[in-house]
């Protein structure tokens, strides 16, 4: 099969776990809307970040690698989502991230090969984070403790990445030393958990907030929020996520062991909204050209979408903090029709630059 047709196979799947993930996450805060089956909700986190974030990494890997068997760990988590919504998501779901997840390993194994530097090896910690919160929740971890593993995943992942595009940048051997201290002091973090969550929670908050205001500190972004167009689109994405991740390693400290309710969604929400989604909205322009091989110039109307991502998420922390249900839900909701919005602004954006080409030809 072709790597283009197998790209918009994955691309489609990755797409049904991210619309499934946030049907799940509008009934789990309380819009009663109908859904696939009962459990759905429950399944919100595992579709959202195993269905659609994990499928699209594992793309996004897969392209890059440029072998077929790298396609098949990005198939193995969207067959997942699959399996969710037909109602087999236990323990069915989690082999296939375990699979997608393992292969993924191994991709950035093949990558640090070719490429040994420090980026690459910190994005490769990023899978391993992932393989090993899909292990645990295979073997019946609840989903509150294999979130620290997962949020592992997205964070040395995309911090990886960053550093990659700042590979240009001259650090001083200090500023360098200064982000492995903050590594390793999340990686730990992570690792306490075997033993204590309320120990993994706080440790990892404390390098959240290290790694956040290094990032914050030493990233391109803040020459590049000076310029204009696209460029400066993805910064303030970029930067906004950062400070989205400050916040949630704050919270994290702060809040220590949550296992639900107000304090858990505050938290788990500014990383996995505040921060991973900024991400994506800000690189799209890059990732969807390079995934779909069709074109995606830059619109003011992006701004949009992630004006009302932020204002969303801002409503939803500020009402988990007051205990507020209806600005909760209400927040919920924004960021869902963000997403949709996102959708929607990115697909005519490229369908008129495709109509745009087809004129001069």
């Amino acid at each position: 099969m072709p790597y283009g047709v197998l790209k918009k196979i994955i691309g489609a799947l990755a797409m049904l776990g991210l619309v499934s993930g946030l049907w799940a996450g509008l009934m789990r805060i309380g819009w009663q809307w109908a859904g696939v089956h009962p459990s759905l909700s429950a399944m919100h986190g595992p579709l959202m970040l195993c269905g659609f974030v994990g499928t699209l990494i594992g793309l996004e890997r897969a392209v890059a690698l440029g072998k077929i068997w790298g396609f098949f760990g990005p198939i193995a988590t969207a067959l997942g989502t699959i399996l969710i919504l037909g109602g087999w998501g236990m323990p069915y779901a989690a082999l296939g991230a375990i699979v997608g997840s393992a292969l993924l390993v191994i991709v950035f194994g093949r990558f640090v090969y070719i490429y040994p530097a420090f980026s690459t090896v910190v994005t490769g910690l990023g899978a391993v984070a992932w393989l090993t919160g899909n292990v645990l929740w295979f073997m019946g971890w609840p989903i509150f403790r294999v979130l620290l593993w997962w949020i592992g995943f997205l964070v040395l992942t995309i911090a990886g990445e960053r550093l990659e595009i700042n590979r240009l940048l001259k650090l001083s051997r200090s500023t360098r030393a200064a982000f492995v201290v903050a590594l390793l002091l999340y990686v730990v973090g992570l690792v306490s958990g075997f033993w204590s969550h309320e120990l993994s929670a706080r440790l990892s908050g404390v390098g959240l907030l290290v790694l956040a205001l290094w990032l914050l500190g030493w990233d391109l972004a803040r020459r590049t929020v000076r310029t204009q167009g696209v460029s400066r689109y993805i910064a303030v994405g970029v930067l906004a996520g950062y400070g989205w991740l400050a916040l949630g390693g704050v919270l994290s400290l702060s809040f220590g062991a949550t296992y639900a309710g107000y304090r858990y969604d505050a938290m788990v929400h500014s990383i996995f909204v505040g921060f991973t989604l900024s991400m994506i909205f800000a690189h799209a322009p890059i990732i969807f050209p390079a995934l779909s091989g069709r074109p995606l110039p830059y619109t003011p109307y992006f701004y949009v979408h992630a004006a009302l991502l932020h204002l969303g998420l801002g409503l939803r922390v500020a009402s988990d903090l007051a205990q507020w249900p209806l600005g909760w839900r209400w927040g919920g909701l924004l960021n869902v029709s963000a997403l949709v919005l996102f959708i929607f602004i990115t697909a005519c954006t490229s369908i008129r630059a495709l109509l745009g080409q087809g004129k001069k030809t």
